[in-house]
């Protein structure tokens, strides 16, 4: 007999006689309990890597065949995946007892599939139901060459409920590390206060940075530390500060307290908050709202164009019947997907968005101007606009130079449209530019990683991200140097103003919108404390303070919506410290978290399970368990960190 030529021969003639014909049910619960051991296997060895609920955990095996095979031509790939079924049966009806022996895992006979989640507060409107109306999406067309970004994945999803999409970017494996693209910037220095002793910046009040940073420790990477923006971080978490009187003239309320420093003996943190007011739903004006949705081949993915399909559903809740929407979809070339239409219309909106594909090369900027040409066709008296932009952040067709769409945003800002972006997927990830247009644009820029995320960003904050209270927030600090020798603010370097920009009120800076929260913290070393790191000058101004009484004086300036000209704020700060109150402890706690990320050098020994233990014992109530989620990602940062 001739000898097999190649491995297909030999596979051939392996399969060509007559193999025993097994029991069909009993064949299938052989496989499944294979299945469930190899993953109880895999949880088990995975040490302090504590699983997410109902998220399914796959390692060992599986893992290194779905990496072979995604790396095989046609042909092997048929033989590989033939040997490995055909082995991966004989090798269980061979060795997997009935019964399982003593020791083994001890598993439930089947995983149940997670359902929808219900909705997360009594303000989102949208059913589960509705964000499921979308039609099936369509196989989108493979990336092409020139689209900047990552092939087609071969992981794929059927597309989740709102709930269930919560846990989707957790299963799919992350593209390597170092592919995405954010701004560089440097940490901000401890200042001397005699020397310098102002401190100017613009208000934030983004949240991408935490959602970028959950999913990376979720997929096991630790971040890029340009990802990590401390003030996005603290600011992600809601706090319980005092919300400004019915009565008051200002938008928001001011908070200042001071505390002693965690992680530094002699210091203290300070702690500046706002809370704006959230006006009566009938109070809101009319939105005119565009939808800028990248369909370039990049976007291929249920973690992109499956997953903004839902996050936009959701957001379609909030709308009242007096509010518009239009849809733009740009990729090869940009087109109108839906001309303005009442949010009313709900069903011929979500048809719309449901028709989307993904295919092309990413022509932004002509999606841009055809966004921004809708919304002032849209525009009317009592009416407020606003481009909302979805992508990846691939921009390398139409207006690709980042200064030019920055200066072609800030035209269309004066003109009264705002852009607000959200950004999705990992591996061609434009961070830098995106924040870059949502700051031109006085818009919010939110990372999407799950329906979870979406339904924060685009259901329970809904108002803060599509209506402006307060336009150009800026906050400016003169630190006493007769009490405070040293001082620096913990973030905020990309929002950092010159001190002279403060009272120009030509110089953009942050909006906050309805409800909107904003955070910051100043770390500050007391004179005469031990833990100052700059010597005194022999003939400094440290003698020549101001009051006694007072570490410094605080001065807010903003702008009503429609003005311009500013208004000004002023308070004290506080000489003495007071216990923080839990809000205080935790916000300090991801304050600390994020400098361990980036690798601050003025943390001294404090690690993370100072992190871990100080925001362990600051949860408070946690009603929708954002607190909880940050402790379980500050335990897997220190697990990841070891390996």
């Amino acid at each position: 007999m001739t000898e097999p030529r190649d491995e297909m021969d030999r596979l051939r003639a392996a399969l060509k006689g007559a193999a025993p014909q097994a029991d069909a049910a009993r064949r299938a619960e052989i496989l499944a309990r294979a299945m469930e051991n190899f993953d109880a296997l895999a949880q088990d060895q995975a040490g302090r890597l504590r699983p997410e609920k109902d998220r399914p955990q796959w390692g060992g095996l599986f893992s290194g065949v779905k990496d072979m095979l995604s790396r095989l031509t046609s042909r092997a790939a048929l033989a590989a995946t033939t040997s490995v079924a055909v082995l991966a049966l004989g090798v269980t009806l061979v060795t997997l007892p009935q019964q399982p022996r003593p020791g083994a895992v001890a598993l439930p006979e089947a995983v149940p599939v997670p359902e929808a989640a219900a909705p997360m507060a009594a303000q989102s409107e949208i059913s589960n139901a509705d964000a499921m109306a979308l039609p099936a999406p369509i196989s989108p067309a493979p990336k092409m060459a020139n689209g900047g970004g990552a092939a087609p994945s071969m992981h794929r999803m059927a597309r989740p409920a709102a709930g269930a999409a919560a846990q989707m970017s957790d299963v799919a494996a992350l593209p390597p590390a170092g592919s995405d693209r954010f701004a560089e910037f440097e940490s901000a220095g401890v200042k001397v206060t005699a020397e310098e002793p102002v401190s100017t910046f613009s208000v934030d009040v983004d949240t991408a940075s935490w959602s970028w940073i959950r999913r990376s420790l979720r997929g096991g990477q630790m971040p890029d530390p340009a990802a990590v923006r401390v003030e996005e971080m603290v600011n992600y978490f809601p706090y319980d500060y005092a919300a400004p009187a019915a009565e008051a003239p200002e938008p928001f309320s001011l908070t200042i307290a001071r505390f002693a420093s965690p992680w530094a003996e002699g210091k203290d943190l300070v702690r500046i908050g706002l809370q704006g007011k959230l006006p009566p739903l009938a109070e809101r004006p009319a939105l005119n709202l565009v939808f800028l949705v990248d369909t370039s081949g990049s976007m291929e993915g249920e973690d992109r164009l499956g997953l903004l399909k839902t996050s936009l559903s959701l957001l379609l809740g909030q709308l009242r019947p007096e509010d518009q929407v239009a849809i733009v979809a740009y990729a090869g070339s940009a087109g109108e997907v839906l001309p303005p239409t009442s949010a009313a219309e709900r069903g011929k909106i979500l048809d719309a968005l449901g028709a989307l594909q993904a295919g092309g090369s990413t022509a932004g900027g002509e999606g841009l101007e055809l966004a921004y040409r809708l919304a002032g066709q849209m525009a009317g008296d009592g009416r407020t606009g606003r481009v909302l932009l979805a992508t990846d952040g691939d921009f390398n067709v139409g207006i690709s130079d980042p200064e030019a769409l920055k200066t072609y945003i800030s035209a269309k800002r004066d003109s009264g449209i705002a852009l607000s972006v959200l950004g999705f997927g990992r591996g061609n990830f434009d961070d830098a530019l995106m924040q870059a247009l949502a700051q031109n644009g006085n818009g919010q820029a939110a990372y999407i990683d799950s329906a979870e995320e979406a339904r924060k960003v685009l259901a329970d904050q809904a108002a803060g991200a599509l209506f402006t209270i307060a336009g150009d927030v800026k906050i400016q600090v003169e630190w006493n140097p007769a009490q405070v020798a040293e001082y620096r603010l913990i973030g905020y370097e990309t929002r950092a103003l010159a001190r002279v920009d403060f009272a120009d009120d030509k110089v953009d800076a942050g909006d906050i919108g309805a409800g909107h929260q904003v955070t910051a913290l100043y770390e500050i070393t007391p004179v005469g404390s031990a833990a100052r790191l700059s010597e005194p000058l022999r003939y400094g101004r440290e003698t020549l303070g101001g009051a006694a009484e007072e570490a410094g004086w605080l001065k807010l300036r903003y702008k009503a919506p429609g003005e311009t000209v500013s208004r000004l704020i002023e308070r004290a700060v506080p000489m003495l410290s007071a216990e923080p109150d839990p809000d205080a402890r935790f916000a300090a706690a991801v304050a600390g978290f994020g400098q361990l990320l980036s690798g601050s050098r003025f943390l001294g020994a404090w690690g993370y399970q100072d992190a871990v233990a100080l925001a362990e014992g600051a949860k408070g109530e946690d009603r929708f368990g954002y607190r909880a989620a940050a402790v379980e990602l500050m335990r897997l940062a220190e697990a990841l960190g070891k390996k």
